[in-house]
């Protein structure tokens, strides 16, 4: 790969954005639709036309723009403290929905990392009740979708983009001297997404609680504000999740995930000043990433 031709892709997409536009200032709280979104949706697309020759994998892709993912489970039991059901004992509903700014959806299966039955730790159990959280609740839609329909080809996920939202810009946890929860937020965008990512491809080809995967699905997510990027992969080796099926469930869901890194320093005079390129070649490596029978 020539490194070189690679970084004056990525620079002319962010000098396009941030430099030679004139834009107008952005309205309150939409300044990732103002510059960083439309960087990463350049930079992506271009980057993957690119490396279309040396992975034939990315050949046969598809690009969406802001797709849906949505994915619905049910893991632990609550009893039912008001109305005509007071006291039966319900399972805990759990849905999850997602808007990734760019994903990538390919016809064959990215390769396992580990084998499915891998033992690599302990998952914690944690006791308290998600409507414990001082959020507001409204009622969602329950549904598993992984961003296109039952009968498309491209069924099964290479790589997510998630945009960092402005209200949780890094600026913002600096400012309230919550530096250490950065990486936190880019460790809960990355593991949430991923799994209801792969756990929603599982569903698509059959798998459910009662009928767990015979294989694992593999996807890749890059989590960034437009300069800072982190960079996931998850593996989903079991959806028995349940209070039936998970007591003698060995199966763990792994993700492995890296802190965030600035691609660059700053944008002056019409020049990319402190060029990043390792942060570079690990979206290359991502965006290569293919069965090795290809």
């Amino acid at each position: 790969l020539d490194m070189g031709e690679l970084r004056s892709l990525a620079c002319d997409a962010l000098l396009q954005e941030s430099f030679y536009q004139n834009k107008k200032r952005p309205f309150l709280y939409r300044d990732q639709d103002h510059t960083p979104g439309p960087f990463l949706t350049q930079l992506v697309s271009t980057l993957a036309a690119f490396l279309s020759g040396r992975n034939p994998l990315l050949a046969a892709s598809s690009l969406d723009l802001k797709p849906e993912v949505n994915y619905y489970w049910h893991h632990g039991e609550e009893v039912v403290v008001h109305g005509y059901r007071k006291g039966r004992v319900d399972p805990v509903r759990f849905q999850i929905d997602d808007k990734p700014h760019l994903q990538i959806r390919v016809p064959k299966q990215l390769p396992e990392i580990v084998p499915l039955e891998s033992d690599l730790g302990d998952v914690p159990i944690i006791d308290h009740k998600p409507s414990k959280l001082p959020l507001f609740k409204k009622q969602y839609e329950n549904k598993v979708f992984i961003g296109s329909k039952v009968a498309d080809p491209c069924c099964y996920g290479h790589t997510q983009f998630h945009l960092i939202p402005d209200k949780l810009n890094r600026e913002r946890f600096v400012r309230a001297h919550l530096e250490d929860q950065i990486e936190v937020l880019y460790r809960a965008n990355g593991i949430a997404s991923l799994f209801a990512w792969t756990a929603a491809q599982a569903m698509y080809q059959g798998f459910w609680s009662e009928a767990d995967v015979t294989r694992p699905f593999v996807s890749q997510a890059v989590v960034t504000d437009g300069k800072y990027f982190a960079f996931f992969c998850y593996q989903l080796n079991t959806l028995a999740l349940t209070v039936e099926t998970i007591q003698n469930n060995p199966r763990k869901n792994i993700c492995w995930g890296t802190d965030s890194k600035p691609l660059y320093d700053v944008v002056e005079d019409g020049s990319v000043k402190g060029f990043n390129d390792g942060v570079l070649l690990q979206l290359v490596h991502f965006l290569l990433n293919r069965p090795k029978e290809l």
